[in-house]
């Protein structure tokens, strides 16, 4: 028993605090850094009134949050983890959204042209191994599986992961702290999904992966805390919803798990495709019409709406760890209800007050 105690140990710390701690301490650094450059250079956010409706800052702000993360995260795993085609594979993806992350700090890049990129880098992964091999059956019995129709699977996993750095960008990105602070808490939850699965190889990967991502968004949260000096732009954003998805699949394909974790940002996001479509807009166009966006019409502060998301996660993912596969899917339609809920009663009391 004694032995075994000293093994996982060893595991923990190799796996968990290590890759942990040696992104948090770089993401600090780089963001720093990153600040500095992008003021030098101008590359800033300047005001609500001047560059886009679903901004609420009021003062200059850099972009460039996708930096530090990619850095950190490439870093993290050359450093810890052995080479391999999937390891490339992952962080070639990564790369491409860092790259599109950047033009559009610059340029402020069409929706439609990010969402392409993500799909490559979806796509990247995917062939290189990294597919959803089954789903747990919502119904009880066997995981349904795909062996038989390999290319589902793969059209699965590139829609999934594509999904889920659009979600995640979109719903959980848009004040002070809201993104890392949740991205972190998101992060540990699968990495002790992972962990339930030792001493499988790819739950080990999951497990470190979940580990540096978790350092490298703690990291970034340092600076972009209310009042926030970076701003995660669409490169942290992107990379946060991509890491996720690939943890989850990496996990043990946990995805209702990863659903259960993200639900708030996961509704927000469908309501407000939901509503752009039934007013004749496109779905990808940001709009000042987000949950948090509402929390803060109704007198919330950044720092209060942050929280809010942070603690709902941290409750959503400790409640995912309780849960059974029939279970979460319930809970899934469940959070739908309430954030939709939620979401009527706001827009009520706002017209009430704009009447009034």
């Amino acid at each position: 028993m004694g032995n075994v105690t000293i093994i996982f140990l060893m595991m923990w710390q190799q796996y968990v605090l290590l890759p942990f701690g040696f992104a948090l301490l770089i993401s600090l650094a780089i963001t720093y850094l990153t600040i500095l450059v992008y003021r030098a250079l101008g590359i800033v956010d300047r005001s609500s009134a001047i560059d886009h409706p679903k901004n609420i800052h009021v003062t200059p702000v850099p972009r460039g949050g996708g930096i530090p993360i990619f850095i950190t995260i490439t870093f993290t795993l050359l450093a810890f983890l052995p080479s391999s085609s999937v390891t490339i594979a992952i962080l070639a993806g990564a790369l491409l959204l860092l790259v599109m992350g950047l033009l559009d700090d610059m340029f402020n890049i069409s929706p439609y042209v990010r969402l392409v990129a993500g799909f490559i880098a979806s796509l990247l992964v995917v062939l290189f191994g990294v597919s959803i091999a089954y789903i747990s059956n919502p119904l009880g019995g066997p995981p349904i599986t795909f062996e038989a129709y390999p290319w589902l699977a793969s059209l699965i996993s590139v829609l999934w992961i594509t999904w889920s750095m659009n979600f995640v960008n979109m719903g959980a990105k848009g004040l002070d702290g809201q993104l890392p602070g949740v991205v972190v808490i998101a992060a540990v939850v699968m990495g002790v999904v992972s962990w339930r699965f030792v001493p499988d190889p790819s739950a080990l990967e999951s497990a470190f992966m979940a580990a540096a991502v978790a350092g490298s968004f703690l990291g970034l949260l340092v600076f972009n805390a209310y009042p926030q000096k970076i701003m995660p732009g669409w490169g942290a954003g992107s990379q946060a919803g991509y890491f996720l998805a690939v943890i989850s699949m990496l996990s043990g394909a946990k995805l209702a798990t990863a659903l259960i974790v993200l639900g708030i940002p996961l509704m927000d996001v469908i309501y407000a495709i939901i509503r752009r479509i039934r007013n004749g807009k496109s779905p990808v166009w940001g709009d000042a019409e987000h949950l948090h966006h509402k929390l803060l019409a109704m007198g919330w502060s950044k720092r209060k709406v942050a929280y809010a998301y942070w603690g709902f996660t941290a409750i959503l993912g400790i409640l995912a760890l309780q849960l059974n596969s029939q279970m979460k899917i319930y809970t899934i339609i469940l959070i739908g209800l309430v954030v939709g809920g939620v979401i009527l009663w706001i827009n009520s009391s706002l017209s009430s007050r704009r009447q009034g």
